[in-house]
């Protein structure tokens, strides 16, 4: 819908959330969408290697969240989707990074979307395959912004919220809908038989 004051268009305009989830660092990075212009309001890393105990981690990441929320307002929320890992252990406490970052959104009615890593880098480069840098370096083209390329888990994240913008079709996840996108609703579908409810 487009506002019109005193001979004036204001156009609409989306702000998406994007999130590298992760137990040592996450990042965030937000971007606003205004007459299919790209701008980037902010981002950064939340440094969760300083807390003792896996369960502050949560408590810091989840609280964090929620005030990036309450600042910024988001429409939407990207964050990469798990990937499949040898180690358990790690596999696990990434999940629960996951979902403690999801809870936040949903406890704020912010629908979620996620995206595989590999077309995450598609998306932004054409080459899913990309490394972090190249990654950084086309994000911050895409934005016009001169990124600084030490903070790849902030770089990542805006390049998760870029995706998501590339895919505006995207179907977000609302409360009580489960999203069939990305790598665990394509194993699901694959495999309907292997998994239990």
């Amino acid at each position: 819908m487009i506002i019109t004051a005193k001979n004036a268009t204001i156009l609409p305009e989306k702000i998406i959330l994007g999130i590298d989830p992760g137990t040592q660092i996450a990042g965030y990075g937000i971007i606003s969408i205004q007459g299919g212009v790209m701008r980037m309001i902010q981002y950064g890393v939340i440094e969760l290697n300083k807390y003792t105990t896996y369960q502050l981690k949560l408590q810091k990441l989840y609280e964090t969240i929620i005030r990036l929320i309450e600042e910024h307002k988001p429409d939407e929320m990207a964050i990469e989707d798990p990937f499949f890992g040898k180690n358990v252990q790690a596999m696990l406490k990434l999940g629960r990074a996951q979902g403690v970052v999801m809870a936040a959104a949903l406890s704020r009615n912010i629908p979620i979307v996620e995206y595989a890593p590999r077309r995450i880098k598609q998306s932004v480069t054409g080459n899913g395959n990309a490394t972090k840098d190249q990654v950084s370096h086309m994000v911050g083209h895409l934005l016009k912004e001169d990124l600084n390329p030490k903070f790849f888990d902030a770089t990542d994240a805006l390049a998760i919220a870029v995706c998501h913008h590339f895919h505006e079709n995207a179907l977000p996840v609302a409360p009580g809908k489960k999203n069939k996108k990305g790598a665990w609703g394509a194993f699901v579908s694959e495999n309907a038989g292997r998994v239990s409810s």
